[in-house]
């Protein structure tokens, strides 16, 4: 792994989180190659997140709702959401999360392939905290994810919980 500037030669994020409370991270990915690179950062980076997978965007909303096949997981303090899902897609989770109350509080990063305008400002209208187009290139993806670690993760103050 080859660090990036300004991390002191260490793992993007560890020092800096080093004795704090494990984030539970929301990936909602159907690509499975996305899903196995976003995997390799959080190892590549000691990400100290858990991460939870779902595949389309009702999975994502029975998640969120500890309903159906997820009553007893935990509620996400980040969520990482593409647009391109089967099923709902990714801005309907977004309008459908940010109107709930007991939700809307968790930080949503668009992670998408999509670089369409009507999408980006679609994205920030309903309220997403940030929209970033996934590269292509393995390395810049795995930059990426660690880019979002470190600011996240690592330098954002995040709720425990909506109280």
């Amino acid at each position: 792994m080859t660090p990036r500037a300004g991390t002191g030669g260490r793992p993007p994020g560890s020092a800096q989180r080093a004795g704090l409370d494990v984030v539970d991270v929301l990936l909602v990915e159907d690509d499975p190659g996305d899903v196995l690179m976003t995997r390799e950062a959080f190892e590549q980076y000691q990400i100290r997140g858990r991460l939870h997978v779902v595949s389309d965007g009702e999975q994502a909303l029975h998640f969120l709702r500890k309903s159906g096949n997820y009553p007893d997981v935990p509620t996400p303090g980040l969520i990482l959401l593409d647009l391109n899902l089967p099923r709902r897609n990714g801005l309907e989770v977004l309008a459908e999360l940010k109107a709930d109350s007991r939700l809307l509080w968790i930080p949503v990063v668009v992670l998408t392939t999509s670089q369409a305008e009507e999408d980006i400002v679609r994205s920030y209208s309903l309220h997403a905290n940030a929209y970033i187009s996934k590269p292509v290139d393995f390395d810049r993806f795995i930059a990426v994810i660690g880019q979002i670690d470190d600011f996240f993760l690592g330098l954002v103050k995040l709720p425990s919980s909506a109280g």
